[in-house]
């Protein structure tokens, strides 16, 4: 099955459609476009610059994806915005292609849902399942992991990174890494405990979950000296524990810093 172009919509030649694209009224594709199998483009969609969707997207109205990025530094390098299969993006999304201060990439894995008006920003790389409420917005450089759920109007500072399984509270600012299975919430992102009704949703067991939540507290809650020297007597005993070596390895890469909890 071919590609169906609306009368009304501008493909450039050079486009490369998959079979049973759907290109609806008013949406324009440039030539170096690349959009696989049975993705949907409802109608007034622009796509530009070398961005290459997958399969079973579905993109609605004035949704604007690849269009250069939002950086004084950017010279109009060839840059791209790659977006996986069976992503969800609802009216109105940005996403911008890379930098080649930030590798030329931005990165949208699958299965993702962006709700009306969030943005992904130049370089951003974003896993899978994750989920974006209505303006939610990611500067550039931004890492998001698997599973994890923005709120409305929230925004991640350039450079920070949001781990597997994180919920973003409504109209937080995060400016520091979020470790996987937090929670973050208010006018700076402070970490507010663990995301557990997430965790039993992705059928994480109950003793899983009892030894996240004890190691939590031990690290982040303890008061008695710094995050890593907690980290690094906890890890001493503890060394077989996945989740554990997950944490560690997030907490020991960060470049921005932790997000904490409050100590007042």
């Amino acid at each position: 099955m071919t590609a169906n172009i609306h009368p009304t919509a501008l493909v450039a030649d050079g486009a490369t459609l998959g079979k049973g694209v759907e290109i609806g009224p008013y949406c324009i594709v440039d030539a170096d476009v690349v959009i696989g199998d049975n993705t949907i483009l409802q109608s007034h969609v622009v796509v530009k610059n070398n961005t290459h969707i997958g399969q079973n997207n579905v993109i609605y109205p004035f949704a604007s994806l690849g269009q250069v990025p939002q950086d004084l530094k950017y010279e109009g390098e060839k840059t791209t915005l790659v977006i996986g299969d069976n992503n969800t993006i609802r009216e109105s999304v940005t996403m911008s292609i890379g930098t080649n201060g930030g590798g030329g990439v931005t990165m949208v894995g699958n299965g993702n849902l962006f709700m009306a008006l969030s943005h992904v920003g130049h370089d951003t790389q974003i896993g899978n399942n994750n989920v974006f409420a209505n303006s939610a917005t990611l500067a550039g450089h931004v890492e998001i992991g698997n599973h994890a759920t923005l709120g409305g109007l929230s925004a991640v500072h350039q450079f920070t990174r949001v781990g597997d399984h994180v919920m973003v509270g409504g109209m937080t600012a995060v400016d520091r890494d979020v470790v996987p299975y937090g929670v973050v919430s208010g006018e700076r992102g402070v970490l507010a405990g663990l995301n557990l009704r997430g965790l039993k949703r992705r059928g994480f067991d109950k003793a899983r979950i009892a030894k996240i939540r004890e190691y939590y507290s031990m690290i982040f809650e303890d008061h008695e000296g710094t995050l890593e020297e907690r980290l690094h007597a906890v890890w001493l005993e503890n060394q077989n524990c996945e989740d554990l070596k997950m944490w560690r390895e997030f907490i020991k890469s960060s470049s921005r810093g932790m997000s904490m909890p409050s100590r007042i």
